[in-house]
């Protein structure tokens, strides 16, 4: 039996809030006595945690690619698929070719599957456009997410996702990315930059190209490594002291090792390698040996990870990849917070933003047990039910 203590629960609990804070909580008979005058709300003893937070989504994209997962049950590899013009390029082209308000409005239904599951916060990527005009065009729907939702956004930039059909991969960067990174920069428009180090997009020169002008421009980096093969995007993403590195199926112990060094956060993505059908799984002896923080998140995209629930990555994080109820859940809060650079949300304790959710649950382990089940009761935003 896992004890209360593992997930820190409190029985007969209180959490007082003052607008958007948490300002207290503990035991109800120890609610201070400044409280008296609030208004109290009773949810009925039900498990009361963080937020959820989804800190790896592709949820801005044109089209879908259900043809490749036809592809795919037929025999064809990741890599087949996109070397014949499938795979990125498609979503790319159908990207392009939607408006930036068919984009949002395509966007929102998604986000809606995830706010109806608890979650708070959401990190969305860019990276379906590989040329200016289109990135910029995905960056800005995915600020607009949380001005039409109540649901916290935070966005990456992810030109460097795959060269376009035809290019060559370094003019790409120097003569697209780069000049695009430092258009959105200049506009606001992200929070982190993000790069695909893999056989199918780009080296690990190529990647450090984009992070040495992240780093001038005072942005923090995340990487997609070690997903389909081991090319050292792990290690290179420790070196500029990353936010996290995601995937990670093919990282070894060295991998683990730097990743430590530099406080990064290893983001699992189970419904990734669910979808197509993976059998090396991430180093997850590693990552507790040396200390590694798990997050785990839906990496919501058309084609390798058409997953649109936090709750069913839980359960997949378990089930494929061995890790504990309580692991999950800290994964989808606590974890997934700090691989978005964020301080104030994840836990619940005084001075965190009071983003919460409500489930209709006895124990935490049922959020990782169930499997197309939705618990929740209320999600609270901002101190709002």
């Amino acid at each position: 039996m896992i004890s209360k203590a593992s997930y820190g629960l409190t029985d007969d609990a209180a959490i007082v809030l003052e607008n958007d804070t948490i300002a207290w909580a503990g035991k109800r008979t120890d609610i201070p006595s400044y409280v008296s005058k609030a208004q109290p709300v009773d949810m009925g003893g039900r498990l009361v945690t963080p937020a959820l937070i989804d800190c790896h989504t592709h949820i801005v994209h044109g089209g879908n690619r259900a043809s490749e997962f036809e592809m795919r049950l037929e025999g064809a590899s990741y890599e087949e698929i996109a070397r014949s013009g499938g795979g990125i390029m498609s979503t790319v082209a159908a990207t392009r070719a939607t408006s930036e308000e068919n984009l949002l409005s395509a966007a929102l239904v998604r986000v809606d599957a995830l706010i109806a599951e608890g979650v708070g916060t959401v990190e969305v990527k860019s990276g379906y456009g590989l040329d200016m005009d289109t990135e910029l065009k995905m960056l800005r729907v995915a600020r607009a997410i949380g001005n039409n939702r109540p649901i916290r956004v935070t966005t990456t930039f992810l030109g460097a996702h795959a060269p376009p059909k035809g290019a060559d991969a370094d003019s790409y960067i120097d003569d697209i990315c780069l000049p695009t990174l430092e258009a959105a920069h200049a506009e606001g428009l992200i929070d982190a930059v993000d790069g695909f180090c893999e056989g199918v997009a780009f080296s690990t020169a190529q990647i450090a190209r984009v992070f040495e002008k992240a780093q001038a421009l005072g942005v923090p980096v995340k990487i997609h490594s070690e997903q389909l093969s081991h090319l050292g995007g792990t290690e290179l993403a420790a070196r500029y002291n990353a936010l996290s590195a995601d995937h990670l199926e093919y990282a070894n112990e060295s991998d683990v090792q730097a990743l430590a060094g530099a406080g990064s956060v290893a983001v699992l993505l189970p419904g990734a390698y669910y979808t197509l059908k993976e059998t090396q799984q991430p180093p997850i002896s590693a990552l507790r040996k040396h200390g590694v923080p798990m997050a785990i998140a839906t990496d919501w995209n058309p084609g390798t990870s058409p997953l649109g629930s936090p709750l069913l990555a839980m359960n997949m994080a378990c089930t494929l990849f061995g890790l504990t109820p309580t692991e999950a859940l800290i994964g989808t809060t606590r974890n997934a917070a700090q691989a978005l650079g964020l301080d104030d949300c994840g836990t619940i304790a005084p001075g965190k933003r009071a983003d919460l959710a409500v489930w209709n649950v006895t124990h935490p382990s049922e959020l990782s047990y169930g499997i197309g089940i939705n618990p929740l009761h209320k999600r609270i935003f901002g101190g709002r039910l």
